[in-house]
């Protein structure tokens, strides 16, 4: 089985008249770009944001959102008006040696993500079934390889139905701890105030913010929007549809926003200050002794979901982003044992699965310029998009959302290696 060299497109849309079409069938890629946002990564890093510094890192998830949102639209227009997507467009613009170099990059950072993805799923199994941290990663590895069959087989809108469903189950597993444990309405209130006490919480609000606004789905969304609705649209129906993906990224992030956020509060409202939750197996077993062995089971429920539906969208991404810069084709099997390969080895090697997930979300986090700059420069290109050209408002937004999220990276690096 092959992934084709460019994602497999629709017929084309040009009679289709989207005004007609009932609004909600036509919301779902975000919903699929989504899952990525509650990953195992996300996990462990609003975990031990929670634990560790109680309410004080709220902000960092409410703007982390609200920069997802934008970046997320963004890139589904300009798959919507181009036609293609965001890694062909880049590529285009690039030397062999250009291409080959930012896809080295770019790769990297599905390797990161299959990281917490993959570690995630497998610390969730032993929690849940005592099964062998390898082998739980062995098996995360084959059923996000039948995801992207159904994908591969069926089409784009069976995989977004199956990515909803895995979705719906990811909330009820990290939203039930909340009606035993109310956060406090104070709490949260005070969260909202933007501030750092330590080199620590930069560490960790890096890490949230590279497990929110993910660099893999955003090179991900132009293309399955561009999949869902074709290549060539009628302007009128560009319009229409740019409406709608509009109203399908506001959900999609709200509902992903809702349920980060919810971890954190759960993690603040039940294990602050609590020794023993340096690990997600540690978070699991005290979720369950402060708040019972149901909403611990829908915890390690919650987790597992989060890791078999992220990983098969992760790797989905990856193949839209070597179709888009290398212009080749690679088997099914064996891109998913590429990206497989190194969370099976660190599993098996002893790595601390919690300080895996939350390095490899860092990782995601320097890996974020790269594909917003470019995003923002190829949506404000008049030759390129035409009418649909970003604003001035909506351009400098985006450059703002870049500036500050690399400069967090530098504060991260002189509140490491230098302190504050």
């Amino acid at each position: 089985m092959t992934i084709e060299a460019t994602p497999r497109r629709q017929r084309s849309n040009r009679r289709t008249n989207p005004r007609r079409s009932n609004r909600l069938a036509l919301l779902g890629p975000a919903f699929v770009a989504a899952v990525a946002y509650v990953d195992p990564g996300n996990v462990a890093a609003n975990v031990s944001a929670g634990a560790g510094y109680g309410y004080s890192l709220v902000w960092i998830l409410v703007l982390a959102t609200a920069a997802a949102g934008v970046v997320q639209f963004l890139s589904a227009k300009l798959g919507l008006v181009t036609g293609r997507s965001l890694p062909e467009l880049v590529g285009e613009r690039l030397g062999r040696r250009g291409r080959l170099a930012y896809w080295l990059q770019a790769e990297s950072v599905a390797v990161a993500t299959d990281l917490a993805e993959v570690v995630g799923g497998a610390v969730a199994l032993a929690i849940l079934f005592d099964i062998p941290l390898p082998l739980g990663g062995l098996i995360c590895g084959l059923v996000s390889m039948v995801l992207l069959v159904v994908q591969d087989r069926r089409g784009q809108r069976p995989f977004e139905r199956v990515i909803i469903a895995l979705l719906m189950i990811i909330a009820i597993g990290f939203v039930a701890g909340l009606f035993v444990a109310p956060p406090s309405p104070s709490g949260i209130l005070s969260g909202l105030v933007p501030g750092f006490t330590d080199s620590g919480a930069v560490l960790l609000a890096t890490a949230m913010l590279g497990a929110t606004v993910m660099p893999h789905v955003v090179y991900l969304h132009s293309a399955l929007a561009r999949d869902r609705f074709g290549a060539d649209l009628l302007p009128e129906a560009k319009v229409s549809l740019l409406r709608s993906t509009r109203t399908d990224v506001v959900a999609a992030m709200l509902f992903a926003g809702a349920v980060n956020i919810s971890m954190l509060l759960l993690a603040a409202s039940a294990l602050s200050g609590r020794s023993d939750v340096d690990t997600l197996e540690g978070a699991q077993a005290a979720v369950s002794a402060d708040l019972g062995p149901v909403i611990g089971v829908l915890f390690g429920v919650g987790l597992l979901v989060s890791g078999l539906a992220s990983t098969s969208v992760g790797c989905y991404a990856g193949s839209v982003i070597m179709a888009g810069l290398l212009r080749t084709r690679i088997s099914l099997v064996l891109r998913r044992l590429i990206t497989l390969l190194p969370a099976l080895v660190l599993l098996t090697v002893g790595a601390d699965p919690t300080d895996v997930l939350v390095i490899s979300q860092v990782v995601l986090s320097f890996g974020l310029p790269f594909v917003i700059f470019p995003l923002i420069r190829l949506t404000s290109d008049k030759a390129l998009m035409g009418a649909y050209t970003n604003s001035a408002a909506v351009r400098r937004l985006g450059l703002l959302i870049g500036l500050a999220i690399s400069a967090l990276n530098v504060a991260l690096i002189v509140g490491t290696f230098v302190g504050f």
